[in-house]
């Protein structure tokens, strides 16, 4: 997945639009440093000197040119539909309520936790295991996750059908990992959640010294849970088990109570993500007192409505997730927050009246077109591969001519006909909409596929590759300049939005990728000399990226982030092939602002990388993402490639050129 969250002020924007350049701007380099030595300082650096993080991000970069103007787009969309009167019902009727409803900040405040007292009350009728799988059940249906998650997917082995699948979580903090550190960073910041979580029940009248119980059933949670880097096996998350099964597997776990709770009946199977999970999860529904499970249910409540409750809460919130965790200083705007979470609870409805206005059909036409040279050039790459066979070959090629491809928004929209908005206060819209999604998702269980769903919605600026579904998907969102622009220099459109479309595609063939076949069942394909020579080259990107040191003491995770430095590396290859392979039958575009066609391809790559971060999210991300930063998502893969040393003259012992030894060569 690419990863993109970000946006500019209007100012800037206004200013970018001045500017005669497409793709990148040359005002952005640092010429003081040479191309061959640190190829991201180059190509940003003369815009990072010049740039400050607003108070309201955690890191700020190109993307913030973009979500700005759909920002902008979506806040007047929802600002005339809370001020018409719209039919009852109707879509427009939907989204004007649930932002009028968000930002009568009086009404939130007069109202306090009245709106939340029934679930209150459900809470202090958690006497035993019964009831409190009961109570969980209910939590789950309105999207809070406490102790495990649950939910309806497309089958990993079986991709023709959805099951029911049962997976570790009900953690406040990010990850496993920040329970069970003991160095001195991690052991500040345990106790900065304790003191949070402290805050919190006692803004809510309750006792803050009940902190420490829901520290101890989190943290015994936490021991249970798997790492991030022992998820990214497929197949170590998959576990096929009929109830019977699961009951032994995990005799304690209330399976089918819990069904009974959600009015479903028995499946003939599960998917269990973490079978060890669920089971030390059942010991501790049959020894933890009822107390400990009723204090826990208040928090997880607080916390997953907060930014729908008084003020008080949610400044808490930002205070430790937001300030704490990712440095920001301030929030963003309050219409911004609630825009955030009507693009969640009903992002389709929104994305309707979004793509009239700012999605041309043209465009569309133009990315399809550099989607087809992409497979074309991965096609070929994959027939020229010395180290595969001719069998795994032939199942390469099938795997990639059924990569199905979604551009700007469905073919068929979401039908909101079964969510219920109205002027009621904030936080029963919001778990209304959460209410909402839970229901669309179990509706799934004995249907066919839909083929036709996305997984974001048009105005998302990102983009992402579905192993199940076996496609890949590019918003309406992210389809806009400076990552894509159609009437630019095709080389910087193949450097930033080219790469973008062969870094999904490639995630396919990535580590994990790879062990899906083309109707997007995890079943190998591979011979086993083929997937032994796939492995020794993948060994060869986790090295190259654990030396790397984003700040002082603080290392990249090779392992965790493989997928994605994969699928950098080869979208960049079939980029250029794809560039390459366009360019036949035309004239020579030759040197514009000084740069060859070649430069400005990597130039127009590096341009959608430009990026400055926070070094307390840097530090989260090092930790949780499995996205490498941005200054190792250019260095680290340019480095390997010999058409990045042909165009900025690299020679041997340049930072910026690998030694042939040690270079990746995948697809």
């Amino acid at each position: 997945m690419r990863f993109h969250c970000l946006a500019l002020p209007l100012l800037a924007l206004a200013l970018q639009a001045q500017l005669p350049y497409k793709g990148f701007n040359p005002a952005n380099l640092d010429l003081a440093v040479k191309p061959t030595q640190d190829f991201f300082q180059y190509a940003t650096g003369g815009w990072a000197k010049r740039t400050r993080i607003p108070a309201e991000y955690d890191r700020y970069g190109v993307d913030q040119e973009i979500d700005t103007r759909t920002h902008q787009i979506l806040k007047e969309i929802m600002e005339a539909a809370a001020a018409a009167k719209a039919a009852p019902g109707s879509e427009a009727q939907k989204v004007g309520d649930f932002f009028a409803s968000g930002m009568d900040e009086g009404a939130i405040e007069a109202r306090g936790l009245a709106p939340l007292q029934p679930l209150f009350a459900r809470v202090d009728g958690v006497k035993d295991p019964a009831s409190l799988t009961t109570v969980l059940g209910e939590f789950h249906r309105l999207g809070i996750f406490a102790a495990f998650s649950f939910g309806v997917e497309q089958d990993d082995k079986e991709s023709s059908r959805y099951s029911m699948v049962l997976a570790q979580g009900g953690l406040g903090l990010p990850d496993r990992d920040y329970y069970l550190k003991d160095d001195a960073k991690s052991k500040e910041l345990l106790a900065s959640y304790r003191a949070h979580v402290a805050k919190m029940l006692g803004l809510a009248g309750f006792d803050a010294k009940d902190a420490d119980w829901i520290l101890a059933l989190e943290t015994r949670l936490a021991k249970a849970s798997m790492t991030k880097v022992e998820q990214r096996d497929p197949n170590a998350i998959y576990h096929a088990m009929t109830p019977a099964q699961l009951l032994a597997a995990a005799p304690g776990f209330p399976a089918s109570l819990y069904l009974k709770a959600q009015g479903l009946a028995a499946p003939d199977r599960y998917v269990v993500r973490q079978p060890a999970f669920l089971a030390e999860l059942g010991r501790m529904m049959q020894e933890l007192p009822a107390d400990q499970w009723r204090v826990y249910l208040r928090w997880n409540l607080l916390r997953n409505t907060a930014q729908a409750l008084p003020k008080a809460f949610d400044q808490e919130v930002f205070a430790f997730y937001g300030t704490r965790l990712q440095g920001t200083t301030a929030q963003h705007p309050r219409w911004k927050r609630v825009m955030f979470a009507a693009d969640q609870g009903m992002g389709e409805a929104l994305g309707k009246l979004y793509v009239q206005r700012a999605f041309p059909a043209t465009s569309k036409a133009k990315v399809l077109e550099m989607v087809e040279n992409l497979r074309a050039a991965l096609k070929a790459r994959i027939q020229g591969l010395e180290w595969m066979s001719a069998p795994t070959k032939v199942k390469a090629q099938q795997k990639l001519a059924a990569i199905r491809v979604k551009i700007g928004y469905p073919d068929a929209w979401r039908d909101y006909a079964g969510l219920h908005i109205q002027r009621q206060p904030y936080v029963l819209n919001l778990l209304e909409t959460r209410r909402f999604e839970f229901q669309r998702r179990l509706a799934h269980l004995g249907q066919p596929i839909d083929r036709n769903e996305w997984e974001m919605t048009p105005q998302t600026n990102n983009a992402y590759y579905s192993p199940t579904m076996n496609e890949i998907v590019f918003p309406a969102g992210i389809l806009q300049p400076p990552y894509f622009d159609a009437t630019a220099d095709d080389a910087v459109n193949y450097g930033n939005i080219g790469a973008t479309i062969g870094h999904e595609m490639t995630h396919g063939f990535d580590d994990e990728g790879r062990q899906f076949d083309a109707d997007g069942n995890l079943k190998s394909w591979w011979t086993a000399e083929d997937e032994k020579a796939y492995n020794a080259r993948a060994e060869l990107v986790v090295k190259q990226f654990d030396a790397y040191e984003p700040l002082p003491g603080l290392r990249l995770n090779g392992k965790l982030t493989l997928g994605e430095n994969i699928a950098d590396l080869g979208g960049l290859k079939i980029a250029w092939d794809a560039w390459k392979l366009s360019q036949k039958g035309k004239a020579p575009v030759g040197s514009i602002e000084g740069f060859t066609p070649e430069q400005r391809f990597f130039l127009g790559y590096a341009e959608t990388w430009r990026t400055l971060t926070r070094e307390e999210a840097a530090r989260l991300r090092v930790n949780t993402d499995p996205h490498s930063p941005a200054k190792f998502r250019v260095n680290g893969p340019l480095a390997n490639l010999p058409e990045f040393f042909d165009a900025f003259g690299c020679k041997p012992g340049d930072p910026m050129m690998r030694s042939a030894k040690d270079r990746p060569t995948i697809w």
